[in-house]
């Protein structure tokens, strides 16, 4: 018994020797770049270590290097490359005797999963992080890895609508945590559920040790995103736009590892915006998160069917060993391929629902947009404004250079009067505006029918019809 004791004993020690000298130091100085949108960087330290591992004849090492890459594929967007890594990483972690290993593997996975909105596969691979974690002995690694599983389970119970489960996660990982991040995630926990004053409550404390604490960027973003978005929820106009300013900033600055983030700081402005009325910068910020998240859609559809194809590779290799059994491979692969094939499709349908509704709302928004700066420069005509030119241009902002493409040598005044008839001022109003007598603006009109080159039997507005541009309702 002591000599099977010792050999246990032993054989625990090798399996977490490199944890001091080579696990600690490479996750805590990957975890600050990460935080910080430190891409380069990160990738850059990942490949040195790579090496080192390499030296050191630690293949657990290596599997570690490929998971940090990977997870930063993941926020990124490029899910095809991820799976690659991950791939990479589960040979040299999933069968680990190192428990904490094993956990950061399927947490990586659990991870990849919630960006695929693969939400019950990220579950089943987060109860496995969090199963191989329990059994890892005490250590700094686990003690900060174990609240932020418990968190990103709070998150995909939440998204698969178990908001029991979802709620009693993210508490777990608050009381071990403490932290900005933890109370920010249950006040985003409370506004899922519309739940406005306890959101308020979480969301104002997040805020409060924030500022009192050093806290990564995109953990600030999260936080000023969150109190933003709560301000918005409570019509706080002005510290919500002043909350998601700061957090659009921050998108901005940790864009290269946390692209995806982006979009829901776009469709939050793009809703603060819409109930202020100001529809010029709602229709902006909604046109942004609709390029956003169909960039990103498309990658993770092409990320599913990578996963599908993959799946039918490995069946057919188990086929040829057991070629006894291929009917029964082939209706096991009809029958995944199918409930894949179905959970695609409405994910797909769901998609193009939605983006079918946030483009009506994007139409509407566009229409405002132009009508609202069409009665600013119908109004600035009327009132013979001087800045009537510079503003007709940026309501119609190819016309201008098609007239001088017809003739280079018009002027601006002539370009103004160009810019009344497009509006379909008739020659009486053209006069009262202006102050000049109905006589002038036909004398006008003639000499621009010859700078112009318009027939004589053409009607002068219907040429600046046709003349008009792409931006044109």
């Amino acid at each position: 018994m002591i000599i099977l004791f010792t050999i246990i004993s032993c054989n625990q020690t090798s399996t977490y020797n490199h944890t001091e000298d080579f696990d600690q130091p490479l996750i805590t100085q990957n975890n600050e770049m990460n935080a910080s949108g430190e891409f380069e960087a990160l990738v850059q330290l990942n490949g040195e270590y790579f090496k080192k591992a390499g030296r050191m004849g630690y293949e657990e090492g290596k599997g570690l290097c490929f998971l940090n890459v990977a997870n930063v594929n993941s926020t990124e967007g490029d899910y095809e490359r991820a799976h690659i890594l991950l791939d990479k990483a589960g040979e040299s972690l999933k069968k680990s005797e190192n428990s904490f290993h094993r956990a950061k593997f399927y947490d990586s996975y659990a991870h990849y999963y919630s960006h695929l909105k693969q939400y019950d596969k990220a579950v089943i691979y987060s109860d496995s992080a969090l199963h191989s974690l329990k059994k890892a002995p005490e250590s700094e690694l686990k003690k900060k890895l174990m609240p932020r599983i418990y968190i990103n389970r709070g998150t995909y119970f939440a998204w698969k609508g178990q908001f029991g489960n979802s709620l009693k996660n993210f508490h777990k990982g608050n009381a071990l945590e403490k932290s900005a991040y933890s109370n920010c995630m249950i006040a985003q926990y409370h506004l899922y559920t519309n739940k406005l004053d306890s959101a308020g409550i979480y969301a104002l404390r997040a805020e409060d040790m924030m500022n009192r604490h050093k806290t990564p960027d995109i953990e600030r973003l999260w936080i000023y995103y969150t109190v933003g978005y709560y301000n918005n929820e409570i019509n706080h106009y002005d510290e919500a736009e002043k909350m998601l300013k700061n957090a659009l900033e921050l998108s901005i600055k940790t864009r290269l590892t946390y692209s995806f983030h982006i979009k829901d700081v776009y469709k939050a402005l793009a809703d603060l915006y819409k109930k202020k009325k100001d529809s010029e910068k709602a229709y902006f910020y909604l046109n942004k998160y609709l390029e956003e998240d169909g960039r990103l859609a498309e990658a993770r559809f092409a990320a599913i069917n990578t996963t599908t194809d993959s799946f039918i590779s490995e069946a057919k290799k188990e086929s040829d060993k057991r070629e006894n059994n291929l009917w029964i491979i082939g209706i096991l692969s009809l029958i995944i391929l199918s409930v894949s094939g179905m959970s695609v499709w409405k994910n797909i349908q769901h998609l193009k629902h939605r983006k079918k509704s946030l483009k009506s709302e994007t139409d509407t928004l566009k229409n405002r947009v132009y009508e609202k700066k069409l009665q600013e420069v119908t109004d600035l005509a009327k009132n013979n404004d001087s800045s009537f030119l510079m503003k007709f241009k940026e309501l119609h902002p190819e016309f201008i250079s098609r007239l001088l493409t017809i003739n280079p040598d018009l002027e601006n005044s002539e370009l103004a009067f160009c810019g009344l008839l497009k509006l379909h001022f008739t020659s009486k109003e053209i006069a009262d505006y202006t102050f000049v007598q109905h006589k002038s603006i036909q004398q006008k009109k003639y000499r621009l029918r010859k700078k112009l080159n318009i027939e004589g039997d053409q009607d002068i507005y219907e040429f600046f019809d046709h003349l008009g541009d792409s931006s044109d309702n």
